[in-house]
């Protein structure tokens, strides 16, 4: 497939996004169970600030991938079958819910509404924070489902799909986080690199995975199935025009072999080995750089990874245009 820059800046940065907010509410729950220092309410909402910039980047970059933007609000109509609309449904509402955090978080809204069973204080904080946690994981699977579920492209059709948005996805966003804890000096880096390199090595796992699957698939269409034609000796001397078209610019990268084994090559690097080195790093000699750097050089494999995966997915129509493609 052809690797469209919009969805690869959309899906990276929602990730980080939906991964940081994630992060932040995971650290005020290990606060409320004194397992963590607390906090002062402008870290969780200059956090929650963050978190919801990079969703509205990611969103403004979907736009660059649309023919007609001003239709856009006519993808949401299909949600009882498209991935696609309940996408567009679950993000708005992820990004509401993230900006309501935030901003109770700023405004002090931290009173306990309820005391659940006598132990848990139950604010406004809290109830938003839950419903974005499953605002959140909602919308990892809306994403990810939406190329998990198409069927012909069989690198895709795998939960291993969605198991690699969602941990990349947090890899990323507790990295962040970290970045973000290092920057005001506080003491939480240890907790969310830990948790950063919990989601990297799973994310490692799972890609690592989906690389072995990929490499051993046997295709169901050939040629032969591409044409209708069972003879075994068949080769495509041209391609029936004299120029491209859309389907020679839109389902193939374009790109040989040594380009896709170097774009491997460098996100095997820069997502996984080199941030937890980094990050290690920067936790023994208290570095307020060094987690920054570690984000920044995850997030830039990660574009070549969400690259890899376009590319790498080989859509059938291809074998038709062989010749070309």
């Amino acid at each position: 497939m052809h690797p469209a820059f919009s969805v690869i800046f959309l899906t990276t940065l929602l990730g980080a996004g939906q991964g940081l907010f994630l992060a932040l509410f995971t650290g005020q729950l290990y606060a409320l169970a004194h397992l963590l220092p607390a906090q002062s309410e402008r870290f969780y909402a200059g956090g929650s600030l963050i978190a919801l910039a990079l969703l509205v980047l990611g969103l403004l970059a979907s736009f660059f991938h649309l023919g007609r933007p001003e239709r856009a609000w006519r993808a949401a109509s299909q949600w009882r079958t498209s991935w696609l609309s309940r996408e567009v449904i679950v993000l708005p509402i992820t990004m509401a819910l993230v900006a309501a955090y935030g901003l109770a978080h700023w405004l002090g809204l931290t009173q306990p509404l309820i005391v659940v069973g006598g132990i848990l204080p139950l604010d406004v904080t809290l109830i938003l924070g839950l419903l974005g946690t499953i605002a959140a994981f909602a919308l990892f699977v809306c994403t990810a489902m939406i190329y998990a579920s198409v069927r012909f492209l069989e690198e895709w059709h795998s939960p291993l799909t969605v198991a690699n948005f969602t941990f990349l996805g947090l890899a990323s966003g507790f990295m962040l986080a970290a970045a973000y804890s290092a920057w005001l000096g506080n003491e939480l880096v240890g907790f969310f690199g830990t948790w950063a390199v919990t989601a990297t090595l799973l994310g490692l796992i799972t890609r690592a995975a989906s690389l072995v699957r990929n490499r051993r698939l046997k295709h169901k269409s050939n040629l032969q199935s591409a044409i209708g034609v069972r003879h075994k000796a068949i080769a495509q001397k041209a391609q029936g025009a004299t120029g491209g078209s859309f389907n020679t610019r839109e389902f193939f990268h374009g790109r040989g072999a040594r380009t896709l084994s170097l774009v491997r090559g460098a996100f095997l690097v820069l997502v996984f080995p080199l941030p937890i080195v980094l990050i290690a790093v920067a936790y023994g000699i208290e570095s307020a750089t060094l987690p920054l750097a570690a984000f920044l050089l995850q997030y830039l494999g990660l574009l070549a990874e969400r690259w890899y995966f376009f590319a790498e997915a080989r859509h059938p129509q291809n074998l038709y245009y062989q010749s070309v493609a």
